[in-house]
């Protein structure tokens, strides 16, 4: 494990040393040691903003290392931390990949955030908000680009206000701030230098409406921002890797095309 902040994390608050934010953030690295050259995708799972999911990360991290790609699992602060500290900490993971890019045999302009369910809208936050919400250097990490090259938002939570917004997630997030959630709702913050998209989610979702993934896409589409959705009909909510699943199984599958045909790999 790595301790990106270099000693205590910004913004730390002792009263929150729950189970859920003991030890955290740290980075766990799934880095290709064959003396070459990879691109690399920050991996953030999810957990409604109040605890990580055990079943989004190491696990989609050797799938992409099996294609070649080097991947970093993010085990960020939870509730009762809230904004900007999980973005503190998603930044800052982008920052530390990039800033030792060369000591991992990473390539420093192929580096992206993959999310899954809230860990979906915090990756998502990261690449409309990396030069947002800042606060002052602690060391030269903090001087490089938090920039995502790629963005990858998997049963994405995207809204924190409208109507098919996933309310817990809202309510870790911004509490009852009405003004901050709409700012970060992703629909509502689509820059015009996005990094290319993909999203996928599943029309059976009960738990994070696949509006929130459809809204993002019209939203990226009014933007001229360049996207790939994929919407399968059965699937559950929490798939991570889909794998057994008619439909949403190919998404990983789909998402390496994705990645080749974006020079990415």
């Amino acid at each position: 494990m790595i301790n990106i902040w270099n000693g205590e994390p910004l913004g730390y608050n002792k009263e929150y040393d729950t189970e859920q934010n003991l030890n955290k953030p740290q980075l766990e690295e799934f880095v290709i040691n064959d003396g070459n050259k990879h691109s690399c995708f920050l991996i953030i799972p999810g957990g409604g903003y109040d605890h990580l999911s055990n079943h989004e990360g190491a696990n989609v991290a050797k799938k992409l290392n099996e294609m070649g790609i080097s991947a970093f699992v993010l085990y960020y602060r939870t509730a009762p931390y809230s904004h900007p500290i999980y973005l503190w900490d998603s930044k800052r993971a982008m920052r530390y990949i990039r800033y030792n890019a060369e000591k991992y045999n990473i390539y420093s302009d192929k580096i992206g955030v993959m999310g899954f369910s809230a860990g979906g809208h915090l990756a998502c936050m990261t690449a409309e908000n990396y030069d947002k919400y800042e606060y002052d250097f602690i060391d030269e990490a903090d001087k490089v680009s938090a920039r995502p090259d790629a963005l990858c938002m998997c049963y994405p939570v995207v809204s924190v206000f409208e109507e098919i917004s996933h309310k817990r997630s809202s309510e870790n997030l911004c509490g009852r701030d009405t003004e901050l959630k709409k700012a970060l709702s992703g629909e509502r913050a689509v820059r015009e230098n996005m990094p290319p998209v993909f999203i996928w989610h599943t029309f059976e979702d009960k738990s994070v409406d696949c509006r929130n993934s459809l809204e993002m896409g019209a939203a990226l589409k009014a933007k001229g921002q360049p996207f790939e959705m994929h919407i399968f009909t059965e699937g559950k909510h929490g798939l991570d890797l889909a794998e057994g699943i008619d439909g949403a199984g190919e998404w990983f599958k789909l998402f390496i095309k994705w990645v080749k045909r974006n020079k990415f790999m």
